[in-house]
């Protein structure tokens, strides 16, 4: 039974008779972004960094910066000497090219994690983020002191130029609207100088944009954070 509409986009609803998660598995869809042609496989939206959750509840919808990734690539990456610090953040519905703020979303830091973090900082280490779900999650482990704790359950953190950033270091991230929230966070991350020269970038080599379209790195210059700068990567699909 629908009761309340949430903006122009969303509505509260109750359920009679069913569990919430059941219905959804069964009747559910992937949200359909409007440049789609047709409806994908659950398959489709799942990054290799997926792992199933005890209840079946999860993200409503993909992740897309790890998109990209294959097991392959993460056997090759930890073959040079990267270290993976899995996190987890159940992405909500919050449209940021609709200007929405996050909505509070579940997450979850490990102990393992949340030490390995610790560690490559203090060895002078560099934590690139994978996404902007896994720099909400990251931060919000993270006390002022800059250290990383294991953490769990709901955050409403929401990361921009004057708050800052505590702990990541550099963002992999897709292309995103010009109005878009997220631009303020990739803003508290790199700096707006690089954001402009990213998006310079990926207009004049054509790239494509949102959760189908192409990756960049954003790495502030080494003791440099006021001058940061973008590097580029496309993603492995088109």
């Amino acid at each position: 039974v629908l009761e309340e509409a949430v903006g122009g986009r969303l509505w509260w609803a109750r359920v009679r008779g069913g569990e919430v998660l059941g219905l959804l598995r069964e009747h559910g869809r992937p949200i359909r972004y409007s440049y789609t042609e047709r409806d994908q496989p659950l398959s489709v939206y799942q990054t290799v960094f997926a792992l199933p959750s005890s209840d079946g509840s999860g993200s409503a919808e993909m992740p897309s910066a790890a998109r990209p990734f294959t097991a392959r690539l993460v056997a090759e990456l930890v073959s040079r000497g990267v270290q993976f610090a899995p996190v987890t953040l159940h992405t909500g519905v919050a449209s940021a090219e609709a200007h929405e703020p996050p909505y509070p979303e579940r997450f979850s830091v490990p102990k393992a994690s949340a030490r390995l973090i610790n560690a490559v900082r203090a060895a002078g280490g560099r934590v690139v983020a994978v996404g902007t779900t896994a720099v909400r999650a990251v931060e919000s482990a993270a006390g002022a002191d800059g250290v990383v704790r294991a953490r769990a359950g709901w955050t409403d953190l929401v990361v921009t130029p004057g708050r800052g950033v505590r702990v990541v270091d550099g963002l992999l991230t897709g292309l995103h609207e010009p109005e878009a929230s997220h631009l303020l966070m990739l803003e508290a991350v790199a700096g707006r100088a690089a954001i402009d020269r990213g998006y310079e970038e990926a207009l004049r080599r054509r790239y494509l944009w949102h959760e189908f379209g192409d990756l960049h790195l954003l790495l502030p210059e080494a003791g440099q954070q006021e001058h940061p700068h973008a590097e580029h990567c496309g993603s492995n699909q088109r």
